[in-house]
């Protein structure tokens, strides 16, 4: 009988243990640095069509030769929008091709998406169906990947572009690549 008595409280005991677990797991600020067991291989294998020529197929063979920055977005995700002020002012600095990866999304939606705030891209792939988002790991918009010249994936970053990303995180990656 005291066995029963005590079994309310044991459930109970675990569940705060679980909650607390759960508010310090979202209070501590690397939660968004995830490893991705991408960076130093190379990049996986894709042929996508491109959003604004559909019967045109580029692969990640056709863009080795020189290093690029994959972002990838959906017109469907509010946090893009909020990265992409940021994404542009860094494409028009011309210090690598911005390549823009759309996710998930219907053509139509991620063309008025881009009139509407703009095109930074030197170049938009399309994965509507999502089947190379699976190889490259992609779990999330925004998501955005530095690739060196050489096909070799050197940096990931998990949620939306900030100023303080790109000062603090994806200039000294590409300072590294110039140093190579």
């Amino acid at each position: 009988m005291t066995r029963s008595r005590w079994l309310p409280l044991v459930v109970f005991g675990l569940l705060a243990a679980l909650l607390a677990a759960g508010v310090w797991l979202s209070r501590n600020p690397n939660r968004d640095a995830l490893p991705s067991p991408l960076v130093g291989k190379p990049a996986p294998a894709f042929a996508l069509p491109v959003l604004h020529e559909p019967g045109r197929t580029v692969s990640n063979a056709t863009l080795r030769g020189e290093p690029y920055l994959l972002n990838v977005w959906g017109s469907w995700c509010p946090a893009c929008r909020d990265e992409h002020p940021v994404l542009t002012r860094f494409a028009e600095t011309r210090k690598l091709r911005v390549i823009g990866y759309n996710w998930k999304d219907e053509p139509a939606d991620a063309l008025r998406w881009l009139e509407q705030f703009g095109n930074p891209y030197w170049l938009v792939l399309a994965d509507q169906e999502g089947q190379s988002a699976i190889d490259w790991g992609i779990y999330g918009a925004p998501e955005t990947f530095l690739v060196d010249g050489d096909g070799i994936v050197r940096w990931k970053h998990v949620g939306p572009m900030t100023e303080a990303t790109v000062r603090d995180e994806l200039m000294p990656q590409l300072a590294a690549l110039e140093r190579r």
